[in-house]
């Protein structure tokens, strides 16, 4: 067997480790979502893509709000987040639309005080919880409906999935199997820095893959470059998403998708890797603006 690292003596425990760890329903439910998935982004026009994507991020903004305002109900600061997250999304289609849905989003969520009937503290609390769920969220969303947009949008999607969750694959199950130097212990305990190298060598194998197969107008060069940086972008989503869950002490944000947790749980590395990925190709490789 080979062994990874030199301070575990008994590697076999590892292996049953890993074997107890893994849960069959997330190949199930990657059995049931991918071909949905697929067939959004490969066959139907840009605008579903957006629905689909305001509907994933809808779901997981509820999570992060239910997290966030945990027994405290508020359903006006909820219905603001949603339809704000919403706008930022759609806003691509129409870029003039961008700062007028923020500037929209500001003064509603400024507005809470003024109908909710708590004190001043915690409506301003609810307020910023607010506000910064939807650009949490909404913003960094709005990155996936952009990329969508550029020209090879639809393959540029998919390099991007691609590429960002065989990373958390390569980091969970290198992680799992190898992990012994704790990369961020106080916010994520079971995050390595093996798990760190796993992540990037199963995103560089994907990008090239991925390269051979359907975006050939990338570099051998921007496939390196884009591994490292979607796999240090996503630790970074997961990592934050993390922060949040131990800040109230939950281990997943819902349940939503068997195996998985829940959508924000799904989400989180791409919610960071998306913007990354749209500057890249758009400012450095410009294969986003070729025809």
């Amino acid at each position: 067997m080979l062994e990874c690292g030199t301070t575990n003596p008994e590697p076999a425990q590892t292996v049953r480790k890993a074997a107890a760890r893994f849960d069959t329903r997330r190949i199930y439910t990657v059995l049931a979502l991918g071909p949905l998935l697929y067939g959004a982004i490969r066959f139907l026009p840009p605008p579903a893509f957006t629905g689909l994507v305001a509907a994933a991020a809808g779901i997981a903004l509820y999570e992060l709000y239910r997290l966030l305002f945990q027994s405290s109900s508020r359903p006006l600061a909820v219905g603001i987040g949603l339809l704000g997250c919403t706008a930022l999304i759609a806003s691509p289609h129409q870029p003039e639309m961008v700062v007028p849905c923020l500037l929209a989003a500001l003064a509603a969520v400024l507005s809470i005080p003024l109908v909710l009937n708590v004190s001043f503290a915690d409506s301003f609390k609810a307020g910023a919880l607010t506000l910064t769920g939807m650009l949490y969220v909404g913003l960094t969303s709005s990155y996936l409906v952009m990329t969508r947009l550029l020209p090879q949008g639809e393959w540029l999607i998919f390099f991007l999935l691609l590429v960002t969750w065989a990373g958390d694959t390569g980091a969970y199950y290198m992680g799992t199997l190898c992990g012994q130097r704790l990369l961020a212990p106080r916010i994520s305990p079971k995050k390595t820095v093996e798990g760190l190298v796993g992540g990037f060598i199963g995103a560089m194998i994907i990008a090239f893959v991925a390269r051979w197969w359907f975006l050939p107008d990338l570099s051998g060069l921007d496939c390196v470059i884009l591994a490292a940086l979607l796999t240090v972008a996503g630790l970074w989503g997961d990592l934050a998403e993390s922060a949040v869950k131990r800040s109230v002490g939950a281990k997943d944000s819902g349940g939503v998708l068997p195996g998985h947790g829940g959508m924000l749980d799904r989400l989180d590395s791409l919610l960071f890797a998306a913007p990354a990925f749209y500057y890249y190709v758009t400012l450095i490789s410009r294969i986003g603006a070729s025809a």
